[in-house]
């Protein structure tokens, strides 16, 4: 194969290193997983923080979105007329004590991507990838999904007025997020398998059905979640915490994490380059097992069991460049079980954000990594919070439901209620 540039930019293998030209493709002819490289050779990174600082203030623009607003730095050769926006991004950051004073160290800041249009961090990352999809003229796009990413695709989609069809496991997914999707007018496809078994098939069989896949293998998936770290860093004032915790499932938020926080370190616009805490649940954790045997290849678990079901994968296709990430930044493994994801859940649902409980994953990290060692007490994180709290409503049923306080058959007064102030 000979290399591709267009516009400062190319497809690159990162199994044989080739670079890719000709048709759109997910994988190399080698079966490796493709990654863009940018030549940023040419920007100044001054010049961009005073660009996405006038952007701040920009509305009913596409440079408004909290994506589209770094589009120097995620897909400048994409025609502004395919950008499509649900006003994503522009999530907040919020210093939480009660999550601090938890983990303990000194401060932790919550990065809610869970305030994104369809309430989940893969807002971030679809808007680009079917932006891409519409540059190229695809009408259907298509995605296997633990319930996020289909949400995702499925708004999307039905916002630009296209088709999508989702490939979903028939268990173990939340129910909110696969009626969410279906309420966006995604075909859903329940089967009798795993998420993997879903990326497997629309890798052997996407292109001849026709459909533009948006999973994470997707690396315009992957340009477009480098904006969650970017936009962090520009709330944060571009001066980094020691660690950024993040949850990992496919593994591609951590990817995008890394590749984002290397174009801000080459450009020389953050003051330095903050530790990845990477937190797998223990029932889905092979990435974890694999850097803690010092292992070279991922062994995939073929029946991945957590009830922090965004988290549910067992063979995560992101998992070599999440490796880069993590040499990139001196990052860490860890796992925590799910005993210590629902108590985490219930203290950042306490504070008054609250998330889905794959995102409290980070919190708990952070936690263990602390009792561990790892983190110094003086350190400073910020924790990515990848799903609103409504995602998984069964999750608060179980663990709110009996919290309820009833009156049975007293009448509602004055004294019935001063009994039972908190």
């Amino acid at each position: 194969m000979t290399n591709s540039i267009n516009r400062g930019h190319m497809l690159v293998c990162l199994e044989c290193g080739a670079g890719i030209s000709g048709h759109w493709q997910l994988r190399c002819q080698c079966g490796g997983i493709l990654e863009l490289q940018r030549d940023l050779s040419g920007l100044d990174g001054e010049h961009l923080k005073r660009l996405f600082e006038q952007r701040l203030h920009l509305r009913g623009d596409v440079h408004a979105s909290g994506v589209w607003r770094y589009a120097e730095l995620i897909a400048p050769e994409l025609p502004e007329a395919a950008m499509i926006t649900r006003g994503e991004g522009n999530t907040g950051l919020y210093r939480s004590e009660v999550s601090a004073a938890y983990a303990g160290i000194r401060e932790i800041r919550l990065k809610a991507q869970s305030e994104n249009p369809s309430g989940s961090f893969k807002d971030n990352g679809m808007v680009v990838a079917v932006s891409h999809g519409l540059s190229l003229g695809r009408d259907v796009f298509a995605c296997s999904s633990t319930g996020n990413t289909s949400a995702s695709l499925a708004m999307y989609s039905a916002w630009c007025g296209r088709a999508s069809l989702v490939i979903a496991p028939a268990s173990d997914i939340s129910p909110a997020k696969i009626n969410q999707t279906i309420a966006y007018g995604a075909q859903v496809i329940r089967f009798n398998g795993t998420y993997d078994d879903g990326i497997r098939f629309l890798e052997r069989w996407g292109d001849e059905l026709g459909l533009y896949v948006c999973n994470s293998l997707n690396p315009y998936r992957i340009e477009g979640q480098k904006s969650i770290i970017y936009e962090l860093a520009q709330q944060l004032g571009w001066k980094m915490p020691d660690w950024i915790a993040i949850p990992g499932g496919a593994l591609s938020n951590v990817s995008a994490l890394g590749k984002g926080l290397d174009d801000l370190w080459r450009l020389g616009m953050i003051d330095k380059l903050p530790r990845i805490a990477l937190v797998q649940a223990e029932g889905a954790s092979p990435f974890h097992r694999m850097v803690q045997n010092n292992e070279q290849m991922l062994i995939p678990d073929p029946q991945p069991r957590t009830r922090a079901s965004a988290m549910n994968i067992g063979n995560p296709p992101s998992w070599r460049k999440a490796l880069l990430a993590l040499k990139l930044t001196r990052g860490v493994t860890v796992s925590v079980s799910d005993e210590e994801i629902m108590r985490a859940k219930r203290i950042i649902d306490s504070s008054g954000v609250g998330c889905e409980p794959a995102s409290a994953a980070t919190v708990a990290g952070l936690k263990k990594l602390r009792a561990g060692g790892v983190i110094d007490p003086e350190e400073t994180a910020a924790a990515i919070l990848t799903g609103h709290i409504l995602k998984d409503v069964d999750a608060l049923e179980e663990m709110y439901g009996e919290e309820m306080l009833h009156l049975g058959d007293e009448p509602l007064s004055p004294k019935s209620v001063r009994d039972k102030l908190p």
